[in-house]
């Protein structure tokens, strides 16, 4: 199944916008956690699209930007590591995603969320284990959250 096929899934149930969600920095042990929450156009297939984890430097640079340009929203949100001590990881984690989200300039119909938990949001949203190999919105977050960190 290709990354697009999920997103195609979802709209024949009737969700036009369809937001992607996830975070970088949550494994290092210093610096700050990233959050990035995209909605992709229904008509455009970004080529190379993949899990960031799964592609070099240059390509998620190169990606970023073929991103940014064809998004029809984004929004790309973080938590230093003041905020991190005082409230935890995951806490620091969930707050960059929430903030992503209400921060897109259009409000998404349902969000999907890499991995398998979900922030606090006022939206639908399902959260989607290993999602940024499975959704395009989500995979094109992992790379605006890679490369912004």
């Amino acid at each position: 199944m290709s990354l697009y096929e999920f997103e195609h899934g979802k709209r024949e149930l009737g969700y036009k916008y369809i937001c992607g969600v996830d975070e970088a920095g949550r494994g290092p042990l210093a610096g700050p956690v990233f959050a990035a929450a995209v909605i992709l156009p229904e008509d455009y297939e970004i080529d190379g699209l993949n899990d960031s984890k799964k592609l070099s430097e240059k390509k998620r640079e190169k990606l970023y930007d073929e991103i940014i340009e064809h998004a029809l929203a984004y929004s790309v949100q973080s938590c230093d590591n003041n905020v991190i001590d005082e409230i935890n990881i995951l806490a620091a984690t969930m707050l960059a995603m929430k903030t992503a989200v209400e921060s897109l300039e259009i409000k998404p119909d349902i969000v999907f969320v890499d991995g398998n938990r979900l922030p606090k949001l006022e939206v639908p949203a399902e959260y989607v284990i290993k999602g940024d190999a499975t959704s395009a919105s989500i995979a094109a977050a992992s790379i605006l959250a890679k490369v912004s960190r």
